[in-house]
């Protein structure tokens, strides 16, 4: 890990500076804040033609820290039991945007969270506190809730079975920092809402990601796949906010591709690629600082990333061949096109916001023969299949893809498909069929679908990770009930509301590939979301609302926690929490990693939202030192490991790290970790904090 780091800061540093030197449109300042306040919510009916031709908007963001517990949670997205926090390489947040048009009354609250997923548990409790600070301003239907997919946070915030099991249960403290982190940004991206304008672009970004599922993609009919010159979706659709005043708020762009340029080996909390890309955007827009005014809120949000991988370059263990290098490349492809998009917005848009919101019982949707294969189908209790255990191709598990019914010829596999496969899964060997689990299923089966429209933009919100092909039905279908209203601008914002699993095409889903594998409800579940969306999409066209459907299960006192809490910190009786185990050296050439080990506590005793554990420090002329680095940065490490001293096992090391940039001024520096410590007397927690030595920088 020690080399993996050193080799950190030239690739960073090839990031933070495309970051600083922004283009056209850079503009720090402070945003305004609660100028204006939106006329209360219209009914659906007057929502349609009295905003044509407007271009008058609210505009709010902001961004909350959602970093859960940096040691000893198991990490969502890899199902990997060993695979553990240890520290941190970029804190986790949510960013909020709400937008409202004066025109109609109506508003939306859109959020980009670095989370493997959006639980249902998550968005109920968000839309349930955001109602009791501000009463009828928000509701399942005008709220979004969209995960960037990275698969390097602490887990155990889903309320369902299936995703707790390699957390050991619920981690309440993990899921009260997403929640409260994710409401806290709505709240004040709310509160900021001024008159501003939005501008739209999009563009190809090419050479930034590759199909990691090609031969499955290939089943897809000839026809369609001439259709498209890549089998990945290259497109980024950015929005730029901009200020009555002139001042940039933020922006969002959507482009998909997996947030796995960490694999499973690693054990650093970050927002992978799209945390990276977010940093280094909000940085070119004025500079970060924990607890510091967030002026400006840059979100990269995911898409239709199902079969999409940011290696590039190839690696193992579900990441590239380097963490931290390929997350660093990812981002700056990212970043790069995001700021030229950024550069030349020029569409103003025009129009109010609106949107549809409804749940479906997803494992018993009556699908229409228009929307399959001239013949009604129905959708399945959720299941998953043999080639899920299998892994994808840039993260193999056990055995191997492809497993169908047809197709395998080991003994268990037939087993499989003669004793537990339903004739509804098709070629799926079944596993685990978690929709028929008591007393309640493992997996969600009530989902929310939903459509919101800002101008000619439609965001298409799906509670499932959508192949590439899949997404691009999706949208076909979307486009087609929305002609004649004025968008032009399909995109999925994928893993939204809630998870359950991967969607898939039919062409698909026949050769069970890990997606197909993954697709829970059957061979039908892509042709069901076309009917459903379809239905969403009329109703925004037409101006008609729509039934709520189904109620989800709340399951917040059936969740199990099994991991226990900090009962005490220990150290040895000569040092004190906070002392240096292990010293800097006396000095470092820029390239070198300096590295600082403290005796401190566990960082589940407080965890730091909106603050930081270390600090890199440059002292000045006058002999004050300043923070130049923090460990919601990416640019320095907090580390930490169960230290075993006699007589107990309760002691921690705290490992500071810091790549130093090719671009660092020459001057002296300390190291400083700040943490707390538990007493086993009282259970009271009490801060601390060390620092290195001084050493120089040359």
């Amino acid at each position: 890990m020690r080399k993996l780091t050193a080799r950190l800061a030239p690739v960073l540093g090839l990031l933070l500076g495309s970051a600083l030197a922004l283009g056209p449109g850079a503009s720090p300042g402070v945003a305004t804040a609660g100028a204006t306040e939106a006329p209360a919510e219209a009914p659906a009916e007057t929502a349609g033609n009295a905003c044509a031709g407007s271009a008058n908007f609210l505009i709010g963001a902001a961004r909350s820290d959602i970093t859960g517990p940096a040691a000893e949670v198991g990490m969502m997205g890899y199902g990997q039991v060993g695979q553990k926090t240890e520290g941190i390489h970029l804190r986790l947040y949510s960013r909020a945007f709400v937008i409202a048009s004066p025109c109609n009354g109506r508003r939306v609250a859109f959020v980009s969270a670095d989370l493997g997923m959006v639980f249902q548990a998550v968005k109920q409790q968000v839309v349930e506190r955001l109602r009791a600070k501000l009463g009828d301003t928000f509701s399942d239907d005008n709220v979004l809730l969209s995960a960037t997919h990275t698969h390097s946070g602490p887990g155990g915030f889903s309320h369902y079975t299936l995703y707790n099991l390699t957390t050991f249960g619920f981690v309440p403290q993990n899921f009260e920092a997403i929640v409260s982190g994710i409401t806290d940004s709505i709240v004040r991206a709310n509160a900021r809402l001024a008159e501003g304008s939005l501008r739209l672009a999009s563009g190809d970004l090419r050479g930034a990601s590759a199909n990691r599922s090609p031969e499955a993609y290939l089943r897809n009919p000839e026809a369609e796949r001439a259709r498209y010159p890549d089998n990945v979706d290259t497109r980024m659709t950015l929005l730029r906010m901009t200020g009555a005043d002139g001042r940039e708020l933020g922006l969002v762009n959507w482009f998909a591709v997996h947030a796995t340029s960490f694999g499973n080996t690693n054990h650093y909390i970050s927002g992978d690629n799209k945390g990276l890309a977010a940093h280094a955007f909000e940085v070119g827009q004025g500079g970060l600082t924990p607890g510091g005014p967030d002026t400006f809120v840059a979100a990269f949000a995911n898409s239709n990333e199902g079969d999409v991988t940011p290696n590039i370059l190839g690696g193992t263990n579900g990441g590239g061949a380097n963490d931290f290098e390929d997350a660093a490349l990812s981002a700056k492809k990212q970043y790069d096109f995001a700021a030229h998009l950024w550069a030349t917005a020029a569409m103003p848009v025009m129009g109010g916001v609106d949107y549809r919101h409804a749940y479906v019982k997803m494992d018993a949707v009556d699908v229409a023969p228009a929307y399959a294969d001239g013949s009604a189908h129905r959708t399945c209790p959720a299941a998953i299949g043999l080639s899920m255990i299998a892994g994808a191709e840039d993260g193999p598990g056990f055995g191997s893809e492809g497993a169908t019914c047809e197709s395998v010829h080991d003994v268990w596999s037939q087993f499989t498909c003669a004793a537990v496969t339903t004739p509804c899964q098709g070629e799926k060997p079944i596993v685990l069929e978690m929709g028929t689990m008591k007393p309640y299923p493992w997996s969600p089966e009530v989902l929310p679908l939903q459509v919101v429209t800002v101008g000619p933009l439609a965001l298409v919100a799906v509670p499932f990770e959508v192949t590439t092909m899949a997404g691009r039905r999706l949208r076909d279908t979307v486009r087609a009930q929305l002609q004649g209203t004025g968008v032009t601008d399909v995109v999925i914002a994928g893993l939204a509301n809630d998870y359950s699993g991967y969607v898939a095409t039919r062409e698909e889903y026949a050769r069970q590939d890990y997606e197909g594998a993954s697709t829970h409800f059957g061979p039908w579940t892509l042709a069901a979301l076309q009917q459903s969306f379809a239905g969403l999409a009329a109703s925004l066209r037409d101006g008609t609302s729509v039934p709520p459907g189904p109620t989800p299960r709340d399951l917040r006192k059936a969740v199990v926690g099994l991991q226990p809490g900090v009962v005490f910190d220990d150290k040895l009786l000569w040092v004190d929490f906070g002392a240096v185990a292990q010293e800097a050296k006396a000095s470092y050439a820029r390239g070198e990693t300096a590295s600082v080990t403290f005796w401190g506590g566990h960082p589940r005793n407080d965890l730091k939202l909106g603050g930081t554990y270390l600090r890199v420090q440059r002292r000045q002329a006058d002999g004050v030192w300043r923070d130049v680095a923090h460990d919601g940065e990416g640019v320095a490490l907090y580390h930490w490991q169960r230290e075993y001293c006699v007589p107990t096992l309760a002691c921690s090391h705290v490992r500071i790290d810091w790549p130093i940039p090719l671009d660092t001024p020459p001057g002296t520096y300390r190291l400083v970790h700040e943490g707390n410590w538990k007493s086993g007397w009282d259970g009271r927690v009490h801060p601390y904090s060390g620092s290195s030595r001084p050493f120089t920088v040359r």
